[in-house]
């Protein structure tokens, strides 16, 4: 895995996800749909290939593309 493998949307997705923002929460921040961060949850679990959320936040905490 190379550094940057997140998109900037998915990224701030992630770091509200960290935050212990739901995905409705999420939604409103970012004035998106839920389904669509949704989506970017999916993608982001596919680019990783983990299953779960909190797979995917143990992942990019790994890899430094997000912070506690």
């Amino acid at each position: 895995m190379h550094r940057g493998i997140l998109t900037a949307r998915e990224k701030e997705v992630f770091e509200l996800l960290v935050l212990g923002k739901t995905t409705k929460e999420i939604a409103e921040v970012l004035k998106i749909s839920e389904k669509t961060v949704r989506n970017h949850i999916s993608n982001v679990m596919q680019k990783l290939g983990v299953k779960g959320r909190s797979s995917a936040v143990v992942e990019l905490l790994k890899l430094k593309e997000i912070h506690l």
